[in-house]
């Protein structure tokens, strides 16, 4: 099957616009509102905007209407229409521990947001890849994600169950250049059965700063987006593949949360692995495919909604090794099997007698 990917994004020095008719809207819509508008009373408040065709916008809000957001990129200012708009965030500036063009990390450990421009699944691949990473245990793999600068990993619960010595490979550089590094000494920092999501720590690293991958936002998902999975199906590290959202909150009945349903292939090894927006933002946790005789093109991800709201509260979910209830799985009690059903019973004989 083709799929169609975006556009590739334009050079740093380029301005992102968006489509003509939105531009000539907005043009027209600026001029009169800063005729209206003082210059005094603008107040200029750095926001990112997103609009329904998939460009992002980073600028300051000079003033906001009902109908309109007036924003302004450089020696440009635009008016932007609400119903372009898809979604508008602050852009947090100076804040404390972080430099000027740095990604912006809270204390929960992730960062929001990509500034990038839709890409290629090539130019996605070569920008995000660096971050994804293979867990290894004694019985068997699964993929994870790097959400901080310090070694923290997001993976499945179910990659890691039952076992307390974790490897994870790290894969840095791309091409002729990229070479494997093995980390042993992993923490099982928090996890949790039913949401099945695990957040681990590189112990190991001596102060090493790791490539890191934004997390984006389950509202703004649409059915029919494109997506990239990239982890390591059976075994096959750094395998990417491309679908589309099928339905962004599908209830599966496997999970207590909410499935983004995608047709990226995912086979076993793509556990815990990231699913990405043409952005580079992790928009879900891929965690099973659906298998059946014919079945194709069915696969779950955990909603990045709900691996924010396991990240905020994740000393709900701490892991504690000297407890048998957190990281093991025991096989679940025999039951009674019902007998097979006799045979028709010969005259005279009953089965006490036989």
């Amino acid at each position: 099957m083709r799929i169609s990917a975006p556009s590739p994004s334009p050079s740093p020095r380029q301005i992102v616009r968006p489509s003509h008719a939105v531009v000539g809207a907005a043009l027209s819509a600026a001029a009169a509102m800063l005729c209206t508008a003082a210059p005094a009373s603008l107040k200029a408040a750095p926001a990112q905007i997103t609009l329904h065709q998939g460009a992002v916008l980073k600028g300051d809000v000079l003033a906001e209407t009902p109908a309109k957001v007036l924003l302004e990129l450089g020696f440009t200012v635009l008016a932007i229409p609400r119903e372009a708009i898809m979604s508008l965030k602050p852009v947090e500036e100076g804040k404390p521990g972080n430099k000027p063009g740095s990604p912006r990390f809270n204390e929960d450990l992730f960062r929001e947001g990509s500034p990038a421009m839709a890409a290629s699944v090539h130019e996605l691949a070569e920008r995000v890849s660096p971050a994804v990473v293979q867990v290894n245990t004694s019985t068997g793999l699964g993929s994870g994600f790097i959400i901080h600068p310090d070694g923290y990993i997001i993976t499945n619960d179910h990659v890691i169950a039952g076992s307390n010595n974790l490897t994870v490979t790290v894969f840095d550089g791309s091409g002729k250049n990229m070479r494997k590094r093995k980390f042993d000494k992993v923490s099982i920092i928090a996890t949790d059965g039913h949401l099945d999501l695990a957040l681990l720590k590189l112990e190991d690293a001596s102060g090493e700063r790791f490539p890191t991958v934004p997390l984006g936002s389950s509202d703004e998902l649409r059915q029919g987006a494109p997506v990239v999975a990239i982890g390591s199906p059976m075994g096959l590290d750094r395998s990417i593949s491309a679908g589309i959202v099928s339905l962004r909150n599908r209830h599966s009945g496997e999970t207590a949360s909410l499935l983004v349903q995608s047709t990226a292939q995912i086979s076993p090894g793509n556990s815990g692995g990231p699913l990405f927006n043409m952005r580079g933002e992790v928009i879900g946790v891929n965690e099973l495919k659906h298998i059946a005789f014919g079945a194709e093109g069915l696969g779950f991800a955990i909603r990045v909604d709900v691996l924010k709201d396991f990240l905020r509260n994740r000393e709900a979910f701490a892991f504690d090794p000297s407890n048998a209830n957190e990281g093991y799985r025991y096989h679940s009690p025999p039951t009674s099997v019902p007998p097979a059903p006799a045979g028709k019973e010969k005259p005279g004989k009953s089965p006490a007698n036989q």
